[in-house]
C-alpha cells in the first residue's frame, strides 16, 4: 500500500502556532519504523501543477497564491504566513492526494499521510488550507477519464465546507460530511449529505450515525473511487473538537469506512485531515493507527 508523505516540505511558523506541524513527520518515521511497510511503499509526491489545480480553484486566486500576492486579509483568513514554503507543500499535498487516488485505483487503497485541506474554497484558503486536495483530485481523475463518480467521506470533526462549496450541483461528485454541529465553520456550507452531532458525542452514538449514513452514500453516489478524510479530531481530548470518541472509537470508524469500500470494490484515497490532541502522541498514534487499519482491510489488494 502506497503512502505519500511531504513533511520533508518544511513549513516555517512562528513560534507558539497553533497548527501541529511536527505531527507528520513523527507518523511518517512511526510508520517507517513499524516494519509493516516497505521502504519503496512511502513516497514523496510530485507537486500539483497550476492547470490541476485551476480544476477546483479560480485561476486568480492559484496565481496570487503561487505569486506572493495575497492580501493580509486573505492570509489571515488562511492562518498560514505566506512563504515559498507554503505554497510548495500546499501544492505536493494536493498532489499527494492525486497520486494516492491514482495508486488506489490500482491497489485498491493509498493514503496521504496528510491532506483533507476541506476548508480551502474556489477563490479563497481558510482555516489552514491553502488548496482544496480532495476536490483537485477528484477534478484531475475524471478530467483524465479514471473515474467519472467520486464520494467524497469527510469525518472531520469540522465540516468540509470548501468541499462542498467547490462541488455543489456536481451530480458526479458526492460530498459527506459528519461534524459537530457547534464546531468551525460556524457558517456551514450544504453537502450533498451532512450529519450534525451534539457537543459530547462519543462512540456508540457516533457509530450509530454513521453505519446508516454510509450505506446512503453508496447508495446515492455509485462511486468509483472514494476519498475519505479520516480527521483526528474527533478525539475526545482534541483542542479544535468537541466531540468524544476514544481510540477504539476512531479505528472502529476507520474500519467501518474502509471495510464498505472494499466489500463494495470501491478504491479508496485516505487522507489525514485534522488532529490538535493536547498531546501530540495521541494525534500521532490515531492517524498510525488509521493507516494500519487500511492496511490490515486491504491487504489482500482488491483483485
Amino acid at each position: 500500500m502506497k503512502l505519500f508523505y511531504t513533511d520533508v516540505f518544511v513549513l516555517p511558523l512562528p513560534t507558539g502556532h497553533r497548527f501541529p506541524m511536527e505531527k507528520y513527520a513523527r507518523l511518517r518515521e512511526r510508520l517507517r519504523a513499524s516494519g509493516d511497510f516497505a521502504e519503496g511503499d512511502l513516497q514523496t509526491p510530485v507537486a500539483a501543477t497550476a492547470e490541476q489545480l485551476c480544476r477546483a480553484h479560480d485561476p486568480a486566486y492559484v496565481a496570487r497564491v503561487c505569486a506572493g500576492e495575497l492580501s493580509a486579509a486573505e492570509i489571515r483568513r488562511i492562518g498560514f504566513p505566506w512563504s515559498p514554503e507554503m505554497v510548495e507543500r500546499s501544492r505536493r499535498s494536493a498532489g499527494a492526494t492525486i497520486a494516492a487516488c491514482r495508486a488506489a485505483l490500482h491497489e485498491g487503497c493509498a493514503v496521504n499521510l496528510a491532506g483533507g485541506t476541506h476548508h480551502a474554497h474556489a477563490a479563497h484558503g481558510e482555516g489552514f488550507c491553502v488548496f482544496n486536495d480532495s476536490a483537485v483530485a477528484a477534478r484531475v481523475l475524471q478530467a483524465e477519464g479514471m473515474v467519472q463518480r467520486v464520494a467524497v467521506i469527510d469525518l472531520d470533526v469540522h465540516q468540509g465546507n470548501g468541499t462542498a462549496s467547490i462541488c455543489a450541483g456536481d451530480a458526479d461528485i458526492f460530498t459527506f460530511s459528519m461534524h459537530a454541529a457547534r464546531n468551525y465553520p460556524f457558517r456551514k456550507t450544504r453537502s450533498d449529505l451532512d450529519i450534525e452531532l451534539p457537543d459530547g458525542t462519543g462512540d456508540a452514538a457516533y457509530l450509530q450515525q454513521l453505519a446508516p449514513a454510509l450505506r446512503r452514500v453508496f447508495a446515492l453516489a455509485r462511486p468509483e473511487l472514494v476519498i475519505y478524510l479520516a480527521g483526528a479530531d474527533p478525539y475526545l481530548d482534541d483542542r479544535l473538537g468537541r466531540l468524544a470518541l476514544s481510540f477504539d472509537g476512531l479505528a472502529a470508524r476507520d474500519e467501518m469506512v474502509l471495510a464498505a469500500c472494499r466489500q463494495r470494490a470501491v478504491p479508496v484515497a485516505i487522507s489525514m485531515a485534522g488532529g490538535y490532541a493536547r498531546d501530540i502522541a495521541d494525534t500521532v498514534s490515531i492517524h498510525c493507527r488509521t493507516v494500519r487499519t487500511a492496511r490490515q482491510v486491504f491487504n489482500p489488494p482488491l483483485g
